[in-house]
């Protein structure tokens, strides 16, 4: 048995042990590790989106947060 979840499950947010739905993509890269095209992606939910946009601007990695495609949030909540 695993815990990855099934193709079908929504995406959940990146933020420890967060299992919400996740609404926004945070792109981000560390520019020191990444070329500058190369974007990673953290999944958020509407509570835990700044906590981990501020993580990552405190570093200089965040790049664009966007809507996730498919979530609530992308159909205009």
């Amino acid at each position: 048995m695993t815990d990855s979840p099934a193709p079908t499950d929504p995406p959940v947010c990146s933020a420890r042990g967060c299992r919400a739905p996740a609404v926004w993509a945070l792109r981000w890269n560390n520019p020191r590790l990444h070329d500058p095209d190369r974007r990673k992606t953290w999944l958020a939910c509407a509570e835990h989106r700044s906590t981990l946009g501020d993580f990552l601007t405190a570093r200089s990695f965040l790049r664009e947060v966007e809507p996730l495609p498919g979530s609530l949030r992308s159909w205009g909540e």
